[in-house]
């Protein structure tokens, strides 16, 4: 969304699948889920009147939008890559089918996952520790909107502190909003550490991967 209301704004596309290639030619596998707050926010005034399970799949439409615009971006920068949805759509891209994702991130091929979990109720934060468990990540990237996890949010309180590290537990008995609790529980059952980051950070994604610039982990005690 960049500086706009909403919609896709050109320039912070181009500079997410910046990132995204930097860390490819890390020789890291990538899969990606993505959100679609910046184009619901433009129809969430007709949303407001809406039942809750439309407005979801509503929601889940606009990932599409997303993913369909950064599959375009990186195929355009040399990048493989398939869109599989959750919510079958076949003129536009593949169904989401764990076998055949496996393998086309086995071919280097970037895949990008679209419609959630294809159910209301379920939030783009468990769908992609849904993901990262059913393929194996070794690590689940999230791309916010600060810099790592804060014991509130730090652009309405200045005394908020960021945390280095955090456990599982930490997350959920402090309700840190970071991850929505479904997420945090099915990442700690499967032992899928995440890494926080800030998506507006140019370069952000290879450095937090590299272990270098700021963010927050949380994984179990000790790891």
């Amino acid at each position: 969304m960049g500086d706009r209301g909403y919609g896709l704004d050109p320039v912070t596309v181009q500079r997410i699948a910046d990132d995204i290639q930097e860390v490819v030619k890390l020789g890291t596998q990538v899969c990606i889920v993505i959100g679609g707050g910046n184009i619901f926010r433009g129809v969430s005034a007709a949303a407001a009147g809406i039942e809750r399970t439309s407005a979801d799949y509503m929601g889940m439409l606009a990932t599409v939008i997303n993913s369909l615009a950064m599959q375009s971006v990186l195929e355009r920068k040399g990048l493989q890559t398939r869109v599989q949805s959750a919510i079958p759509m076949a003129s536009v891209c593949e169904p989401y089918i764990r076998r055949r994702a496996v393998r086309h991130m086995e071919k280097g091929r970037i895949v990008i996952f679209a419609a959630g979990t294809g159910n209301p109720f379920f939030s783009t934060d468990t769908a992609a520790a849904l993901r990262a468990v059913e393929m194996g990540c070794d690590v689940l990237m999230k791309g916010t909107q600060v810099d790592g996890v804060y014991s509130a949010d730090p652009r309405l309180d200045t005394t908020a502190t960021r945390f280095e590290r955090l456990t599982y537990h930490d997350v959920l008995s402090r309700d840190l909003k970071v991850m929505d609790a479904s997420a945090i529980t099915l990442a700690r059952d499967n032992k899928v550490p995440i890494i926080v980051f800030s998506l507006h950070e140019a370069g952000g994604f290879a450095h937090a991967l590299g272990g270098r610039g700021t963010f927050t982990i949380i994984a179990e005690q000790g790891v």
